[in-house]
């Protein structure tokens, strides 16, 4: 009796919560029927997309307004936190490199959040995975899916108080509308960032394979977090191969450590999706080293989301000097379950990352002295 009447409290406690926040942030909040309707009772037919926290139907409404309706799945581990926040978050931001958020419905145990329909899905979806498309995306469009990309990371960094970190940047998470123009999504686990502050310890979150190891190993989250994130993101842009997949390289490393690699080879043309077919190469080396400042293990180095979009929209000269090693994370050992950092990148051990503070080391000195 006294489990029910909790669950009850609970409930009641989140629809105040979110009635109080459509409110004050003036979100629309959709009748549960309404949704049901519009995506033909959340038919197989009109599924979109599927992550970690739910299933994303295609949705008409009145039949004149395409919807993105995420479902969030009653098994996830976005609870009431998480969708308060993701709510609260985006409605705070509106850039064109953002997914615009609509309304929400929160009915039951059905917890719902209404975007904007982006036409040709998530990145991932036609980039990646056995059944892409990514022989269409020209390095045009990949050029300008990695600036949008960056420029929507640089707004929620630093264009806005108090700033935001996504953690959880990947090719799934980037949306793609009719002309292609990316629009980042998901927030559900952002979390605000006061300038005030130097870093904030928390619970880790995020995907394997774009985990900065410092967050990764010490819980310590900075906005370099997503800037490691963007630096993998760009690399599986030009390479057309998932990072989180280390069977698709050469013996069975990951995107990061291999690129690395072809980097000390001099060899870095041979990252490149051989989809591509012709690409001025300086410019596509420039986007591959840029990922390398955006990856390197201690978080102090690697560059700002104005200087990433700097490096990525000039035509400069890097100052690879001040190029370190990349940090990469594997992940807990099986027998005692604790991250460990690769020792291929023997300079990004745990003991190497220095503590956090407010003043960042200039890595992109992009022409030397």
């Amino acid at each position: 009796m006294n489990f029910v009447k909790n669950c009850f409290c609970v409930k009641k406690k989140e629809t105040q919560d979110l009635v109080k926040l459509s409110s004050e942030k003036n979100i629309r909040l959709f009748p549960y029927n309404v949704l049901r309707s519009a995506t033909e009772n959340f038919k197989i037919g009109n599924k979109i997309g599927r992550g970690g926290f739910g299933t994303v139907y295609k949705g008409n409404l009145r039949g004149d307004m395409l919807i993105a309706v995420k479902v969030l799945s009653a098994e996830s581990n976005q609870g009431v936190k998480e969708f308060l926040t993701e709510i609260d978050v985006i409605t705070n931001v509106k850039h064109p490199n953002l997914v615009q958020l609509i309304g929400c419905c929160a009915h039951d145990k059905h917890r719902i959040l209404v975007y904007e329909y982006v036409q040709n899905r998530s990145l991932d979806s036609v980039l990646l995975g056995d059944n892409s498309e990514r022989a269409k995306l020209t390095w045009g469009m990949r050029s300008e899916i990695c600036i949008g990309t960056a420029k929507g990371l640089a707004y929620l960094h630093e264009s806005i108080e108090p700033p935001i970190v996504h953690r959880d940047i990947k090719a799934s998470n980037i949306l793609l509308d009719e002309n292609f123009v990316p629009k980042i999504g998901d927030f559900g686990l952002a979390k605000l960032f006061p300038d005030n502050i130097t870093h904030i310890t928390t619970a880790l979150a995020g995907t394997p394979g774009y985990l900065a190891p410092e967050y990764a190993v010490q819980g310590q989250l900075t906005k370099k977090a997503d800037v490691y994130s963007f630096g993998v993101l760009v690399l599986e842009i030009i390479s057309g191969r998932s990072s989180p997949m280390p069977k698709y390289f050469e013996n069975n490393k990951g995107l990061l450590e291999w690129c690395w690699d072809l980097y000390e080879e001099g060899n870095l043309t041979e990252l490149v999706d051989p989809s591509l077919g012709d690409y001025p190469k300086e410019q596509v080396l420039r986007y591959i080293k840029v990922a390398l400042f955006c990856t390197q293990a201690a978080a102090g180095r690697r560059p700002s989301m104005s200087q990433v979009l700097h490096m990525l929209s000039k035509p400069i000269r890097l100052n690879e000097k001040e190029l370190t090693r990349p940090g990469i994370f594997l992940g807990p050992t099986r027998s005692s379950e604790r991250p460990k950092i690769s020792k291929a990148s023997s300079s990004a051990s745990t003991s190497s990352i220095p503590a956090f503070t407010s003043t960042q080391i200039s890595v992109t000195e992009l022409d030397p002295r």
